[in-house]
C-alpha cells in the first residue's frame, strides 16, 4: 500500500502542552508507527515544519525529535504551498488571527483551545473556518482519556437508568514560587496575559458535559483569587489578577432529555485528596461511576450500600472498598494521538469529524456566561449558537 505524505505547519510547540502532547507523543509517535492508517490500507506520513520565534530553541527542539524542517517565519511557511494543514498551540490571544490567517492561505486548522478569548472572535473564526471549504477542528483531549471512555461506554450501557447529577472536582495546589519553584507558567495568573481559571477550563468542560452528560442549558459561577501574590520564573512577585478558582453549578438537558445537575469545583489553590486530579461522580437511578484520567469505579443499584448515620459511633463502613473497577477491556492510546489521527483522515479522505471550531465556540460561550454570572451575581442561560 502507498504512503502519502502530509505537510504539517506547526506553530507554538516549544511550550508545554504543544511540546509533550501534541509533538512528541502524538506527531512523532505517529511517524514512529509509520503514519496513520487510511480506510483503503494506505498511509499517510505527517512531514512536520516547527514554526517559533526563538530560533535557537526551536532549532534544538526539531534535531532532538529528527524533524529537518523548522524556522521563524509563519508568514513564509503558510506561503508554502506544499504544507496544507496549520496548528497552533500558541497564546490564546494570539489564536484568532493566526487561525484567520492559516485558512486565508489555503490551510486546513487544528488548533489547541480555547479558540479565542471572547465569543465575538470565537464565532468569527469559526464562521470564517465553515465558509472557506476548508477542514477544521479543535482540541478536545478529555473526551479521549480513558476514564471518560469508560464512564461513556457505562452511559450508552444505560448504567446509570435515569442521570440526576455530576460532581467535577478539579485540581491541585500550585506552588506561590516563593518557597518551591513554580509549576505553571506564571502569565496563568495575569488577566492581562490571558491567565484565569475560567478561561482556561471551562472550555474543557462544556465539551465534556455536551458530549457525556447533556446539553449545557444555564450557569451560575463564582470565580476567586485565593493567592493574590505570587512569584513569577525569574522568582520576582507580582500581582494575580486573575482567578485561581472558580465554583459553577450548571444545568443540564441529558441525552433523554431528563434534568441533569452539574457541580464543578476546579481551583489551582486545593491539596488533593482524593483519586485522582480530576474526578467525574456520576449519580443515577441505577447506579453511580467515579472516573478520574485513567481509572473508572461504579456501584449499581443492587450493590448499593446501606449506611447508617450515627454521630456517636465510629463509621466502621470502607466506602472506598464499596466500588467495582470497570476494567480496560481495550488498549487505550494517548488522548492527544487519537484526536490527531482522527483529524488527518478528515483532512486526508474525508473521514466524519465532529470536533470542529463551531465546537471550540461553545466552550467561550460557556466561558464568557460563568465571567458573566461571576460579574453579576446570577444565573445565565446558554443559548444555542447562531452558527
Amino acid at each position: 500500500m502507498a504512503t502519502q505524505r502530509l505537510g504539517l505547519i506547526m506553530h507554538g510547540v516549544t511550550g508545554r502542552m504543544g511540546m509533550n502532547q501534541h509533538l512528541i507523543r502524538s506527531i512523532i509517535a505517529i511517524r514512529n508507527e509509520g503514519g496513520v492508517l487510511l480506510a483503503n490500507g494506505d498511509r499517510v506520513m505527517p512531514d512536520p515544519i516547527l514554526i517559533g520565534r526563538n530560533a535557537e530553541k526551536i532549532e534544538a527542539l526539531a534535531k532532538a525529535n529528527g524533524i529537518a524542517r523548522w524556522g521563524t517565519n509563519l508568514d513564509a511557511a503558510l506561503a508554502n504551498q506544499d504544507d496544507s494543514v496549520f496548528f497552533d498551540a500558541g497564546t490564546t490571544q494570539m489564536r484568532p488571527t493566526l487561525l484567520a490567517n492559516a485558512i486565508r492561505a489555503g490551510k486546513h486548522v487544528y488548533c489547541e483551545k480555547p479558540i479565542a478569548t471572547n465569543l465575538n472572535e470565537a464565532l468569527a473564526i469559526a464562521q470564517l473556518a465553515q465558509g472557506s471549504g476548508l477542514k477544521h477542528g479543535v482540541v478536545q483531549d478529555k473526551l479521549f482519556l480513558p476514564g471518560l471512555r469508560k464512564l461513556d461506554m457505562l452511559r450508552r450501557a444505560d448504567f446509570f437508568g435515569r442521570m440526576i447529577s455530576v460532581r467535577l472536582e478539579f485540581g491541585y495546589w500550585v506552588f506561590e514560587g516563593d518557597l518551591q519553584p513554580i509549576q505553571r507558567p506564571s502569565w496563568n495568573y495575569r488577566q492581562q496575559d490571558g491567565g484565569g481559571m475560567i478561561l482556561d477550563m471551562m472550555c474543557h468542560w462544556r465539551y465534556v458535559l455536551d458530549n457525556l452528560f447533556g446539553e449545557v442549558q444555564s450557569v451560575s459561577c463564582l470565580g476567586a483569587t485565593h493567592i493574590p501574590t505570587r512569584w513569577d520564573e525569574n522568582g520576582k512577585p507580582y500581582d494575580a489578577t486573575a482567578d485561581d478558582a472558580a465554583y459553577a453549578t450548571v444545568q443540564l438537558k441529558g441525552h433523554n432529555g431528563e434534568p441533569v445537575v452539574a457541580q464543578i469545583n476546579m481551583s489551582w489553590a486545593t491539596r488533593v485528596r482524593r483519586d485522582d486530579l480530576v474526578t467525574f461522580h456520576v449519580d443515577g437511578t441505577h447506579g453511580s461511576a467515579v472516573a478520574g484520567l485513567s481509572s473508572c469505579r461504579a456501584q449499581s443499584r443492587v450493590t448499593t450500600p446501606r449506611p447508617v448515620w450515627n454521630p456517636d459511633v465510629k463509621q466502621t463502613m470502607n466506602f472506598f472498598d464499596q466500588w467495582q473497577e470497570v476494567p480496560d477491556s481495550v488498549t487505550y492510546d494517548n488522548g492527544f494521538k487519537i484526536q490527531w489521527e482522527h483529524f488527518i483522515r478528515h483532512v486526508v479522505e474525508d473521514a466524519p469529524y465532529r470536533w470542529t471550531l463551531p465546537e471550540g465556540a461553545k466552550g467561550v460561550q460557556l466561558v464568557e456566561a460563568a465571567l458573566q454570572s461571576w460579574q453579576e451575581r446570577r444565573w445565565i442561560d446558554v443559548s444555542p449558537l447562531a452558527l
